[in-house]
């Protein structure tokens, strides 16, 4: 969880991204004139071969992977059993050779995830704001530098840069995930920012693909800013607003010890909060 003002979602975001991105609009139906009948076909034409889109990814091969990962330090495999994270991203679809993108990557513990689970024929971008990356005497920055170091996530290019000044291609990725920032955006900059933020990233997606949005359940009318929460259902409505079809997972990382009423980094919660998903999709 990250708490910081992110100068992105000022003036410049509101005026490029606050308005949904169009729906692509409806192909063009067109009839296939049957050849005349006494034309003969001379050759059969061969049977086009079948290619067969790889299935999700498999959950426990991927969290053996993550478990048995020499490079992986030991404090960010001990977040495995918190935030479930094969669980979340085979509910999200993704599979080995996607593009994926992580947005807000801060130190890059999601980003390292992606990396594995898309394998070496796939692709992660790990995109930050300089204002997330200076946070902390710039400890974010120092965190992705150390996990990227030395190529050893071969599969990741680095995007520093503002969400209005993408370099991401338009319309490359297949899954995107941005991990317990929502809330922040939300609550600091209020629902136009909130909707313009995920305008953005929907950009990026193919038609098809899928924004996951994984955050800290808040109390409706609560002060969920002082808290660091949000209400599920204002991240529903920003999202159906940016355009998306919305799906939520309430489930996969519920926490019963969790009512909602403490600040996230209360140690009696800290790190066990109840999340909510969203899986978002950018439709076709």
């Amino acid at each position: 969880m990250k708490f910081f003002a992110i100068s992105l979602f000022g003036a410049a975001l509101l005026g490029a991204c606050a308005t949904p991105v169009a729906d692509a609009p409806e192909a063009t139906l067109v009839e296939a004139r049957a050849a005349p009948a006494e034309v003969a076909v001379a050759e059969t034409a061969p049977e086009a071969e079948m290619v067969v889109a790889p299935a999700a990814i498999d959950v426990a091969a991927v969290s053996g992977a993550l478990a048995a990962a020499e490079t992986r330090s030991d404090e960010d495999k001990a977040r495995d059993a918190g935030r479930k994270p094969a669980e979340v991203l085979a509910y999200l679809g993704i599979k080995p050779g996607d593009t994926a993108a992580d947005f807000i990557a801060s130190g890059g513990w999601y980003t390292e995830v992606l990396s594995i689970a898309v394998g070496p024929d796939g692709t992660v971008y790990a995109q930050n704001s300089e204002a997330a990356l200076a946070l902390r005497d710039r400890a974010y920055d120092k965190a992705l530098t150390a996990r990227l170091a030395g190529d050893r996530l071969a599969n990741v290019v680095r995007k520093d840069e503002e969400l209005t000044a993408l370099t991401i291609p338009a319309a490359s990725v297949d899954v995107a995930l941005t991990g317990l920032n929502f809330h922040d955006v939300y609550n600091a900059y209020g629902p136009e920012a909130a909707v313009g933020f995920l305008s953005a990233i929907r950009g990026t997606l193919k038609p098809g693909g899928v924004l996951g949005v994984i955050d800290h359940a808040g109390v409706p009318g609560a002060d969920n800013n002082e808290l660091h929460r949000i209400d599920p259902a204002l991240a529903v409505a920003s999202a159906e607003a940016a355009g998306f079809r919305v799906e939520v997972n309430s489930d996969i990382l519920s926490s019963a010890a969790d009512d909602h009423t403490k600040n996230v980094f209360d140690p009696a919660v800290r790190g066990q909060t109840d999340r909510f998903i969203l899986k978002l999709t950018n439709p076709e």
